[in-house]
């Protein structure tokens, strides 16, 4: 099996574990934007010391570009877990992040998450520009 066959994909509506993606559906091109990964939008997932999203990765590749770049890696580390014992603890991270960047082409926002019992998730969604960066003038 290869490293591909790993990741699980679902409709986010029925399924805690799918990196929800929410950003535009298209963006102007050279202007910073917002992009947002959740997990858990629709049906909560849990976030216990026992089961919790380890980490998630955020990427973007050009429509005519065979290399993908990556935006982000984010990681969240307090799951309840102290010296007390699992769940005990003072502080829990919730599996969101927000993401600004600037894209020249249009192309696919991919999402994947790692929960640590059920493997890896990914979503992806298309994103459009309109227009093309304008050089500045030269000074003269």
């Amino acid at each position: 099996m290869g490293f591909a066959e790993q990741f699980q994909t679902a409709d986010w509506k029925s399924e805690k574990h799918v990196p929800v993606i929410q950003c535009p559906d298209q963006v102007n091109a050279g202007e910073m934007f917002e992009i947002k990964v959740e997990v858990g939008t629709e049906i909560a997932h849990p976030n216990t010391t026992e089961h919790h999203i380890q980490w998630i990765q955020v990427f973007y590749r050009p429509d005519d570009d065979k290399f993908t770049y990556d935006l982000g890696y984010f990681s969240f580390n307090s799951h309840g877990a102290s010296a007390a014992g699992p769940n005990m603890g003072p502080a829990y991270t919730h599996p969101a992040v927000n993401v600004y960047c600037k894209i020249e082409k249009p192309g696919m926002i991919f999402a994947v998450e790692q929960c640590n019992i059920h493997g890896l998730w990914q979503s992806q969604k298309e994103i459009k520009v309109l227009g093309v960066q304008q050089a500045a003038p030269a000074a003269g």
